[in-house]
C-alpha cells in the first residue's frame, strides 16, 4: 500500500467519524437495528481486508457505504430467495380488487372510500417529519420480505429497474407487479396509520 493511502483511509476512526452514518443507511433498508449493527460491522471487516484494493477515486465514507450497500442487497437476495418467503405465499396480501373493480388490471373505478384522497400525508414540522418516517419504516417492515426489498430499492435507494430485477433475480414485470402491491400495501398502511 503506498503512503497516500494510507493517509487517505484511516480505519482506527471508521466507528467514530461514520458509524452512525452507516447504521442509519442500514437501518432504514433493513429495519432490524440489529441486522444493522450487524451489517455495519461486516462492512468494516469487509473494508479492512479490501483496503488495499482502495484507489482513492471516492471519499472514505462513499467506499465504506457502497460496501454496506452491496451487504445490504446480499441481505435482500438471501430473504427473497427463501423459501419461507415464496411469493404469494402470504396471508394479508393485498389485492387490486381490494381497491378498485375492473374486468382488466389497473383500468377500472376506485371502490368507494378506496380512491386516493386529497389530503397530503406531507408533515409540516420536524417532529411530525420524525413520526411520518417512523410510521413509514413500521410499514415497510410489515411488507413481505420480497416486497419490501424491492420497494426500498427503488423508492429509496433510487436504483433503476435492471439493476433490482439483476440483484433479486426476477423479470420486469415481476417487479412492476411487486411495486405495485408494494405501493398499495405501503398506501393502505400509512392511511390506518398515520392519517388517523
Amino acid at each position: 500500500m503506498s503512503d497516500s493511502k494510507e493517509n487517505i483511509l484511516d480505519p482506527q476512526q471508521w466507528v467514530e467519524r461514520y458509524g452512525d452514518y452507516l447504521f442509519n443507511y442500514a437501518v432504514v433498508r433493513v429495519n432490524d437495528s440489529g441486522k444493522a449493527e450487524d451489517l455495519v460491522q461486516e462492512t468494516f471487516l469487509a473494508a479492512l481486508k479490501a483496503r488495499d484494493r482502495f484507489r482513492g477515486d471516492s471519499a472514505e465514507r462513499t467506499w465504506l457505504t457502497s460496501i454496506l450497500k452491496r451487504k445490504i442487497i446480499d441481505t435482500y437476495r438471501k430473504k427473497y430467495s427463501s423459501k419461507e418467503f415464496a411469493f404469494g405465499e402470504h396471508e394479508d396480501t393485498i389485492f387490486d380488487g381490494d381497491f378498485y373493480r375492473s374486468e382488466e388490471p389497473f383500468k377500472g373505478h376506485w371502490l368507494e372510500g378506496k380512491g386516493p384522497n386529497s389530503y397530503t400525508l406531507l408533515p409540516e414540522g420536524e417532529l411530525e417529519q420524525e413520526e411520518l418516517m417512523r410510521f413509514i419504516n413500521l410499514c415497510i417492515e410489515n411488507l413481505q420480505p420480497q416486497l419490501a426489498s424491492a420497494f426500498i430499492m427503488r423508492m429509496i435507494d433510487e436504483e433503476d429497474s435492471d439493476t433490482i430485477c439483476k440483484e433479486l433475480g426476477i423479470t420486469p414485470s415481476n417487479l412492476w407487479v411487486m411495486l405495485h402491491r408494494a405501493r398499495l400495501k405501503m398506501r393502505d398502511c400509512l392511511e390506518k396509520h398515520w392519517l388517523k
